[in-house]
């Protein structure tokens, strides 16, 4: 019998199937300190709820960046030696240099070759076009052994010219998730966005303009997020660099899901991760209609049904099925309607698990 996701997505079965939370660690300590906290979080929530991306660009030494490749290759064969459930297994990932960098060729054959196995994507910054999504799949490609799955490949937008062709680069196939790099597509601005665009609120200024607020900024995160959907892929809203400020984090975060499509998030701090879960949950009267819907659906064979007065159909079923995939995602308990579909949590993993 065919899965729900195979009978509602088909070939968009990939778009959404990631965790909703990808944190960032540059320096070894912190890297180390990430991955504990991943497989705490694991184990409290019965599924790995957010990715841990090792930095090479911005964490590397200037002229130690062989150095720190090996660095992080060899932490990611060590975290993924770990025995642990299928469910709560890690999600390690590694940013390299840009292709034009000339580090680049190297993190690849360092951190691919030594652990392509180990990583579930490779995140590949300031990609300009589909040339550059080209170039990083040959390298990563060559690197890999022989027989070795296709690693994924997530991109980061960063220019004007990027977003431009953002759906040409959304389309390759084994691009996973476009990522938005808000400072540095302010910074490509030369001074033309306001460096209130930067932040998420507009301090004591309030004429300021932030990162919700500029319009080019927002017609980026806009277009970034269309091209993902336009091709079933991810779209990765950008950082939020008050770190401290729990609450911005999760205005933050709320607003990238609920008004601008965005359904992954990037965090900077350990700080920030629970209010992006939070935020990319949904309610759970939400999550206990999208069960009593899918069940029903299932039993029909998924023909339309009547449920409390309203009909449903395909085109219902889809939505109402991705909810509850993110409500999985998010470390949600599902209802027993609809358990069986995904990995079973663990037995001490409450009926409701709180975020926030």
């Amino acid at each position: 019998m065919k899965h729900p996701r195979e009978i509602l997505l088909g070939s968009q079965a990939a778009a959404g199937a990631l965790p909703v939370c990808d944190h960032y660690a540059g320096v070894e300590a912190r890297m180390r300190k990430s991955l504990q906290l991943q497989a705490e979080m694991s184990q409290e929530f019965g599924a790995c709820v957010f990715d841990v991306t090792l930095d090479c660009e911005d964490g590397a030494p200037v002229g130690g960046e062989h150095e720190h490749a090996l660095m992080v290759a060899e932490l990611a064969l060590q975290t993924m030696q770990q025995s642990l459930p299928a469910a709560t297994l890690p999600r390690v990932a590694v940013r390299v240099h840009a292709v034009d960098h000339p580090a680049f060729a190297a993190d690849v054959a360092t951190i691919v070759g030594r652990a392509g196995a180990a990583l579930s994507h490779l995140m590949i910054p300031k990609v300009e076009s589909l040339a550059d999504v080209q170039r990083a799949v040959d390298a990563v490609d060559q690197a890999g052994p022989a027989g070795a799955k296709a690693l994924p490949l997530h991109v980061l937008i960063e220019s004007a010219a990027a977003v431009h062709r953002a759906f040409d680069i959304a389309s390759h196939a084994r691009v996973q998730s476009l990522s938005f790099g808000l400072m540095d597509f302010v910074s490509a601005h030369g001074g033309a966005i306001p460096a209130s665009a930067m932040s998420v609120e507009s301090g004591q200024d309030p004429q300021a303009l932030g990162q919700f607020t500029h319009p080019l900024v927002v017609r980026a995160k806009l277009a970034i997020a269309s091209a993902c959907h336009a091709w079933a892929k991810v779209p990765a809203h950008c950082v939020v660099t008050e770190f401290s400020d729990v609450a911005a984090v999760q205005r933050a975060a709320r607003r990238a899901a609920c008004e601008l499509g965005f359904t992954r998030m990037w965090s900077i701090h350990p700080a920030q991760i629970r209010p992006i879960l939070a935020a990319f949950a949904p309610e759970l009267r939400q999550v206990e209609l999208a069960a009593k819907i899918i069940a029903a659906a299932s039993a029909a064979g998924w023909a339309p049904i009547s449920l409390g007065g309203q009909l449903h159909d395909r085109a219902s079923y889809r939505f109402y099925w991705q909810l509850l995939e993110r409500a999985q995602q998010t470390g949600l308990c599902l209802p027993c309607e609809v358990q069986g579909y995904f990995a079973p949590a663990s037995d001490s993993t409450p009926l409701h698990k709180e975020i926030a």
